[in-house]
């Protein structure tokens, strides 16, 4: 939590406290009559905007009636300031406009933000800078007042509470597509809270990805098991025999791959997953208990491998659907065997033989990350455990410095095929997922070092890039100012590609090429915004430095490793533990 007084503030989160007095007294753009365009251009400017004549407008319409618009003078020079903060005051003028147009009661949402100035603030805070969460208020009037209650904005949402209230909500709701529209609302508001908190820095990266991935996976589970109740009344219960010839109910899992694995997901991430069934053989029986007859339609009975491969097509329907209420979240499938063919469910078998034979470094590296989210607890576990050993390096007696040199090489060629898709898009100095000295680099120095000394050193592996480099750090293989930068430059990055996002809701990593918009990108990170381009220099200056130390450790194991201390410490470690 970054409101804790005892915790280091980053030097771009401390903003300094803006002088105002010197800024012109606006009412009288809304109030006197006969004003001249120059006139209300030297009240506006010094506010932050470009397009005067447009501001000017939606102050207009943002007025209403004569009450309305003498309730609005009363609270326009408060609603400026704040506004002259944001990273686009006019756009935010826009959003202030389309959402008192939106259906609220005008004169009691201006009578409440003068009443509570703070609210007020949070508003221009969230339409100056996240065009997305603005558009939730504005599609959502009313949110204003659930971001207002007690406990919304000042504690983090946590899985437990909100699967409480999905499953509350979700009580006395019959048809299946209300309670998948439930589950797009409650995504809006919840994204909503979520994307303040990190906008007025009540909460950090960690916690950002963190209530995300929680969201994400108390979703996908709800939508899991709406789907599979409909089929269920359906065709009944997949079932097969187990080991002891008994039939039991076939078991189905979602497992969380990439960022959502990891627990570290990104606004605007699709969720990469793996569908996961305990068995294809067996095929559903009737749904009532004991064998008797159920009332309404004879059900129609399915193979298991039927039964799933139509359960994973519903449920990817169901989360990335678009209706009215949005979507759920888009779903990315190639991280499953055959890639974007093939099956879209397979059996715990099925992954088993194709890991055994035709398994890649690059899928190694991806389920590191793997966990499971919805559906049953026991598959998933069984899919974790019989992925292990294929994960992990071989062990033999004599630790094979070949071997691990030949798998740094398969990561160095896969980074070496991301680095020219980069540089055909001139990004490889604006990505700062993929480009160089991103996240990607962190991340598959992390995931390399696990795969080569996971089998050894158990103690290094974890899911999260953050806590892995703890770990990594504690056994010896990073040092702790290895640790400690590559840390800071994560949390530094992603707070970046947080910020790239939340504008618009698009999964994009690359920085913008146009000074105007880095200097907002700079602004929404927290650097001064009294002096733009000085916070632009400062933000770039900040970039540069990450980057770079990222990219000198990455280069260093991935170009040169048998030279490289890290990968000499990696080893050294693994052979210690060997002799033991």
């Amino acid at each position: 939590m970054t409101d804790d007084p005892n915790k280091e503030v980053p030097r771009y989160c401390a903003i300094p406290k803006l002088e105002w007095a010197s800024r012109p007294d606006p009412t009288p753009v809304l109030l006197a009559s006969g004003l001249e365009p120059a006139q209300v251009d030297a009240i506006l400017q010094p506010y932050g905007f470009h397009r005067l004549r447009d501001a000017d407008a939606n102050l207009q319409s943002m007025a209403g009636d004569p009450h309305q618009r003498h309730q609005l003078a009363e609270i326009l020079p408060a609603l400026l300031e704040a506004i002259g903060r944001t990273a686009d005051p006019d756009q935010a003028l826009n959003h202030w406009e389309r959402w008192l147009a939106s259906g609220v009661s005008r004169s009691a949402v201006l009578e409440y933000l003068r009443s509570a100035p703070r609210m007020l603030d949070l508003v221009c805070a969230i339409f100056g800078n996240s065009d997305s969460l603005a558009f939730t208020l504005v599609r959502d009037p009313l949110l204003l007042y659930w971001l207002a209650q007690q406990n919304v904005l000042s504690t983090a949402p946590t899985r437990v509470g909100m699967e409480r209230t999905i499953r509350q909500s979700l009580e006395g709701v019959i048809a299946t597509e209300l309670k998948l529209d439930l589950l797009r609302r409650f995504r809006h508001r919840e994204m909503l809270r979520i994307g303040v908190r990190d906008l007025v820095r009540l909460a950090d990266v960690v916690e950002t990805t963190s209530s995300l991935s929680d969201l994400a996976s108390v979703l996908i589970d709800a939508a899991y098991r709406i789907v599979d109740a409909d089929l269920r009344a359906r065709y009944g219960i997949p079932m097969h025999k187990n080991r002891q010839r008994r039939w039991v109910e076939t078991g189905f899992t979602v497992i969380a791959m990439g960022k959502l694995g990891g627990h570290e997901l990104n606004y605007s991430s699709d969720v990469d997953v793996l569908y996961v069934c305990e068995s294809h053989e067996g095929g559903t029986r009737p749904a009532a208990p004991g064998g008797t007859k159920t009332k309404g339609p004879k059900q129609r009975r399915l193979s298991n491998e039927e039964y799933f491969e139509i359960l994973a097509r519903e449920l990817t329907k169901a989360l990335t659907e678009q209706t009215r209420e949005g979507y759920v979240y888009r779903v990315d499938l190639r991280l499953r065997a055959e890639g974007s063919v093939g099956q879209l469910t397979r059996s715990l078998d099925d992954y088993g033989k194709y890991y055994r034979t035709r398994g890649q470094v690059w899928e190694r590296l991806a389920l590191l990350k793997a966990w499971p989210i919805a559906g049953s607890k026991a598959v998933g576990r069984s899919f974790i455990k019989m992925v292990r050993p294929f994960v992990l390096a071989p062990t033999s007696k004599r630790v094979d410095v070949e071997q691990g040199l030949a798998i740094v090489e398969e990561v160095r060629s896969v980074k070496e095929r991301i680095d020219a898709k980069m540089a055909e898009r001139g990004h490889e100095q604006r990505n700062v997922k993929l480009g160089v000295g991103g996240i990607r680099e962190i991340e598959f120095l992390v995931q390399t070092i696990q795969v080569l000394a996971g089998r050894r050193l158990p103690e290094v592996l974890g899911r999260g890039t953050l806590s892995s480099l703890v770990r990594l750090q504690k056994a010896g293989t990073l040092s702790g100012k290895q640790q400690a930068s590559l840390a800071r430059a994560y949390q530094f990055l992603r707070d970046v590609e947080h910020k790239l996002q939340m504008v618009h809701d698009l999964q994009t990593h690359a920085l913008p090429d146009q000074q105007k918009e880095l200097e907002r990108c700079a602004i929404r990170m927290g650097y001064d915004r009294d002096d733009r381009p000085i916070a632009l220099k400062q933000f770039q200056v900040d970039l540069a430095a990450h980057t770079t130390v990222v990219h000198d450790i990455f280069r260093s194991f991935f170009e040169t490793p048998k030279t490289s201390v890290i990968f000499k410490k990696t080893f050294r470690l693994m052979a210690k533990k060997s002799a033991k």
